[in-house]
């Protein structure tokens, strides 16, 4: 299978579990809601062009405000992520590993503790701007990071079964690096 289809399955796939599974679970305390969708984002190829990159992230977050009818609360979280993921990989990323080329960010391309920080920073951010906007206000800080933190938390736990389910290898790509 080509990259492109599967990032194309994925995108649709990202889509029905977030809008048909997750967005029908009712919100424990009103505190946390489960997130998923914007892993697709983060697992795109490293190679993907900067513009590329945020006109797909803007057009995944626009499709899932379509189904929830909010238009504009995921795709700005979306583009911020989209955004700041290129810088976040430059940090992480070590020149050793420029040795192994893999084709997406996974546990294998990048080992265990820098995909965690990559995984765990993008989905805070996107976390905080997405209950930022969603609640415009700044009354109740505590509320406003627990609210976060707590949305935060149950993400990552669904992004850690979906890797154990999705099984992604990373195989290496041939480049001319060396």
């Amino acid at each position: 299978m080509t990259n492109l289809l599967k990032n194309i399955i994925l995108f649709f796939v990202f889509i029905i579990i977030q809008v048909f599974i997750l967005n029908r679970v009712p919100p424990l305390h009103q505190f946390i809601v489960p997130y998923l969708y914007f892993v697709f984002i983060l697992w795109l190829p490293f190679s993907i062009n900067r513009v590329l990159l945020l006109l797909i992230a803007f057009m995944f977050g626009l499709i899932l405000d379509y189904f929830t009818g909010t238009l504009g609360l995921h795709s700005a979280p979306c583009v911020l992520i989209a955004y700041l993921r290129p810088f976040i990989l430059n940090l992480i990323i070590t020149q050793e590993s420029n040795e192994h080329s893999y084709p997406e960010p996974s546990i294998k391309s990048l080992g265990g503790t820098p995909y965690a920080l990559y995984i765990a920073f993008l989905t805070f951010i996107h976390h905080f701007y997405l209950v930022l906007i969603e609640w415009l206000q700044f009354g109740d800080i505590l509320y406003l990071l627990g609210k976060v933190m707590a949305t935060t938390a149950m993400s990552l736990l669904l992004i850690t079964i979906t890797e154990a389910i999705f099984l992604r290898t990373g195989g290496k790509v041939k480049t001319n690096v060396g």
